[in-house]
């Protein structure tokens, strides 16, 4: 399936377009469905006609990431793309006003499923890499990687400066394969992280921060875009935070210059703790820069280098935690976070894709 949600728009400019069944084909209004035409819309809804007919370009639609909705669904739909098609709660907000951002949420939030639906893919390998300082962090982080869907995951975990037995309990526990390496503390962490990846058997690597949340079809989700978009390197757009100190959730989608940042594109930046790869292009462009900090920066710099391809798919299943800044790699303070905030809410608040309780 050719097509793909590359250049989808997260802010719509036109309300909902009528797709239906003209003489052997889909249709809208003016002739048929090109793509970047459709950009601008909230999405079609679809009219069906009286007599079976084919999917295909309906699903080529789905799988551009073009939302779709219908009142109802004949008989003939398979149940999985009816049970989309008609659930309509992401219309239930308005789409303008102060109320707009939220809109656009949902929105993109049902264009995902769709794109589930209409991406099938192989179950990928992966392994998860982690490198943690924080043992009391573990258990959550094993927890969160058991939920993984649509993947085989193994984890390769990078105890810096932490003694193994602070941790086995967790590990004991765990569903999931688990190998580990200790290392000092004094050792830096990007070579912290590729003594972990170095006992890989996965096809592909991902990297997992101890502290961030991510939903069950994180990595399913990174592995579905590294296959659509022909990328060497996928990552997710670094969306939502919970601002810990102030406990309350935040989500961008402008950089802090106003600049637009978009998700679905072929771009420098991904969010680190995200970061997938295969393991051969890992080797490639030389692993992790054996740095103490800035490493996730570093590594993508060095893929730019080696002419990796870079693609920045959806946030909505992942949620960075942000404390005090001298906390994080990030020396940013939690006014900067507000400041470029799309919408502000109390308590942990992510996307409904990470399926939090």
């Amino acid at each position: 399936m050719s097509e793909t949600p590359c250049g989808f728009a997260r802010t719509p400019e036109k309300g909902l377009a009528r797709l239906h069944w003209n003489t052997g084909a889909w249709a809208v209004e003016g002739g048929p469905p090109e793509v970047p035409e459709l950009r601008p819309l909230r999405g079609l809804e679809v009219e069906w006609p009286e007599r079976e007919v084919p999917l295909d370009g309906l699903m080529r639609l789905a799988a551009a990431g073009v939302p779709l909705t219908a009142a109802d669904a004949p008989a003939w739909v398979p149940a999985d793309l009816a049970a989309l098609l008609t659930d309509r709660d992401w219309l239930a907000h308005p789409a303008d006003g102060s109320a707009r951002s939220l809109a656009d949420l949902r929105r993109e939030e049902h264009s995902v499923r769709l794109r589930r639906l209409a991406h099938p893919t192989s179950i990928p390998h992966v392994s998860i890499v982690m490198a943690t300082k924080r043992p009391a962090m573990v258990p959550a982080a094993l927890a969160q990687m058991e939920r993984q869907r649509d993947v085989v995951a193994e984890v390769l975990l990078g105890l810096h400066g932490v003694a193994f037995d602070e941790v086995r309990e967790a590990v004991g526990s765990c569903a999931l394969p688990v190998r580990h390496v200790e290392a000092d503390a004094s050792v830096p962490f990007g070579e912290v992280l590729n003594r972990a990846a170095a006992l890989a058997e996965g096809d592909h690597l991902a990297k997992w921060d101890d502290d961030d949340w991510y939903g069950p079809r994180h990595l399913a989700d990174l592995f579905m875009a590294m296959t659509y978009a022909g990328a060497d390197v996928v990552g997710t757009t670094a969306e939502f935070f919970y601002l810990e100190p102030l406990e309350a959730t935040i989500r961008r989608t402008t950089f802090a210059s106003g600049a637009s940042y978009p998700s679905e594109v072929h771009a420098d930046h991904v969010a680190g703790g995200t970061i997938m790869v295969s393991r051969s292009k890992f080797h490639d462009i030389g692993g992790y820069p054996a740095l103490p900090r800035a490493v996730d920066l570093e590594f993508l710099k060095a893929a730019k280098s080696a002419e990796a391809r870079i693609y920045r798919t959806h946030g909505l299943g992942y949620v960075l935690r942000r404390g005090l800044s001298g906390e994080h790699t990030w020396q940013l303070p939690l006014a900067h976070f507000l400041k470029v905030a799309a919408n502000q809410w109390r308590g942990f608040r992510p996307s409904l894709l990470m399926e939090a309780a």
